[in-house]
């Protein structure tokens, strides 16, 4: 197996899509972002002074999707079908679970797309919430699944 962003001399390199077949690409992402449980719970009655920051963060990780390849040199610029944010409240832990969904018809696959989208709204609540809880913390940053293109069909196991 090799790296597929380096050519035979070992320098970066965008791969060359052009001959790859044009297939619908699906992929989906998650992040986490740990709080104290007085912040969550500011969060969910709605009395954050900055207002929705689940609707705000939603948007940024839909944005972020939307400009991966200004922000990942080698990845290529993708006419995205659909993004999808969604968060799910784990208050037995103290966090928030953001998915992101990337969808398009196209050359490459969203995997990039998707990890962008998650990680961005995770950020953009660490933004939101940083004055009243600077010890917040994102991880477990992973792609979850992605179908479409040659390698097929791909998703993580429960314990990865």
């Amino acid at each position: 197996m090799s790296f597929t962003h380096l050519n035979q001399n070992g320098e970066a390199n965008m791969v060359d899509v052009s001959e790859k077949s044009t297939t619908t690409r699906i992929a989906r992402a998650e992040a986490y972002i740990e709080m104290q449980p007085q912040t969550l719970q500011l969060i969910l009655d709605g009395k954050h002074h900055k207002g929705d920051v689940f609707s705000v963060a939603r948007i940024a990780g839909i944005q972020a999707a939307k400009q991966t390849s200004q922000l990942i040199p080698l990845c290529h610029p993708l006419m995205l079908s659909k993004v999808q944010v969604d968060f799910e409240v784990q208050a037995d832990n103290n966090r928030v679970r953001i998915e992101s969904l990337c969808k398009l018809a196209g050359q490459t696959g969203v995997e990039m797309e998707a990890l962008t989208a998650a990680s961005v709204a995770a950020l953009t609540l660490f933004d939101m919430c940083k004055a009243v809880d600077k010890a917040m913390t994102i991880s477990g940053v992973r792609v979850l699944e992605k179908h479409g293109g040659k390698s097929g069909h791909y998703q993580a196991s429960e314990n990865s």
